[in-house]
């Protein structure tokens, strides 16, 4: 079935470009909230992957991402990105009525999907978080990351180049060109939205008060850009429902990888394990 792709307006009146990769007889949805500088539709190939397996999926672009409207990699408040997450998981369920529904997040994605757990603790099936945005594997700038605390209150829209290292992406040799080619992937980040971004991520390498939600934590070993490092402790420190998972060899993007087969196999395991809890609780009177 081909791709769905609707909108919807946030709180700034920007309009949101969102998309729903549907399935015949599905039996769970996945809410898809990708990572920073790209789009959701990077993620056709994996959706495509999950539809074959009776799983639908439904993802959006971030504001100022993509084909979203809004300034390139800016939010006024980062309670925004927030919000976005809670409008995604309103449109699962109104396409998928009574399905149980899990929210996948990708890199920022991840790192801001924890936040929503944290924060608002949703009545969803489960959340898998890739590749987070816990830790970096490398040190920022300093200079850049000076000019953004420096610019922040100020003149917080002042954009940088994020620098990321495109290398470091995935082993797959298709990636980097393809990144790199996509006109709907940019490196802009704000002064406001980085230094928002890099506080944010301290806090959730000190986070301590567990998870609600049955998630679950994956990371390629070998990750140049987001630490399995700190994906390893947050689990540590979180052990309940919580399962971590750590590839050996693979990078950051686990869904582009060589092995994404064997990624896309285990987080559908994962996903069938928890249906199969929801079908055994009893039902309440």
């Amino acid at each position: 079935m081909a791709p769905i792709e609707f909108n919807w307006n946030n709180d700034n009146g920007n309009r949101i470009y969102a998309v729903e990769w549907p399935a015949r007889n599905a039996r769970a949805v996945i809410g898809l909230i990708h990572g920073v500088g790209e789009h959701c539709r990077r993620y056709d190939e994996m959706a495509a992957w999950y539809n074959q397996h009776d799983i639908a999926v439904v993802g959006y672009d971030r504001q100022g991402f993509g084909r979203s409207e809004g300034r390139k990699g800016y939010a006024e408040d980062y309670k925004e990105y927030v919000d976005e997450i809670a409008r995604l998981l309103i449109n699962c369920e109104r396409r998928y009525p009574d399905l149980p529904v899990f929210l996948y997040g990708h890199s920022m994605g991840g790192h801001l999907l924890l936040r929503y757990l944290i924060r608002r603790n949703p009545n969803i099936s489960g959340a898998i978080v890739s590749a987070p945005h816990i830790r970096l594997s490398f040190t920022p700038s300093p200079i850049l990351v000076g000019m953004g605390k420096l610019m922040r209150n100020f003149y917080p829209t002042f954009t940088q180049d994020s620098a990321l290292d495109t290398n470091m992406l995935s082993r797959n040799p298709t990636v980097k060109p393809k990144y790199e080619a996509d006109p709907l992937v940019h490196a802009k980040l704000t002064s406001r939205t980085g230094i928002d971004i890099l506080e944010n991520a301290a806090e959730l390498d000190v986070y301590a008060d567990g998870l609600k939600v049955p998630t679950l934590m994956m990371h390629g070993a070998a990750d140049g850009l987001t630490s399995p490092e700190g994906t390893k402790a947050f689990a540590s420190r979180n052990p309940e429902n919580v399962t971590l998972k750590i590839w050996p060899e693979l990078y950051h993007e686990l869904h582009f990888e060589p092995e994404r087969e064997q990624v896309f196999n285990y987080v559908l395991d994962w996903i069938e394990g928890k249906l199969s809890e929801v079908h055994r609780k009893p039902k309440s009177v």
